[in-house]
């Protein structure tokens, strides 16, 4: 009876108990912060890879005398370095149209970023980023 008298009023252990608690609610922020920051970035390295697409679509290529093909647009943009995956590129669209007598492009591409935490996969979050660049025409 004495042993467990002591026991209950030791707090020896405490601590390392109450660590044990907190620390997957603990971990899992952390990685949840990460993976919110991961996203941030692949939506910003979408962002630039369509402007990048939308600028060269502007381009006039003078050494062979035309504009480029929408598969050179599309070739441009998933070979843009700013923290993308080609891979998971899902769609790249590439529209030409006349509006008020002004010849446009209209790009959109969608990138599908992974949300695997360490305990759970919480599926795939699709991102999708839309340029209008004007041209002039040929």
């Amino acid at each position: 009876m004495s042993l467990l008298k002591r026991l209950r009023s030791s707090e020896r252990g405490a601590a390392a108990l109450e660590f044990v608690i907190i620390a997957p609610a603990l971990v899992m922020m952390i990685v949840g912060i990460a993976r919110l920051g991961i996203l941030f970035m692949a939506n910003a390295g979408l962002r630039n890879a369509v402007a990048e697409g939308a600028r060269y679509s502007t381009v006039w290529l003078a050494t062979q005398n035309r504009r480029p093909t929408n598969d050179e647009i599309r070739t441009r943009i998933t070979n843009s370095h700013f923290g993308l995956d080609s891979t998971l590129f899902t769609s790249i669209t590439v529209n030409s149209g006349v509006d008020g007598g002004i010849n446009y492009v209209d790009i959109t591409a969608d990138y599908t970023v992974p949300m695997d935490f360490i305990f759970f996969n919480a599926g795939n979050v699709t991102l999708s980023e839309t340029r209008r660049a004007f041209v002039q025409g040929t």
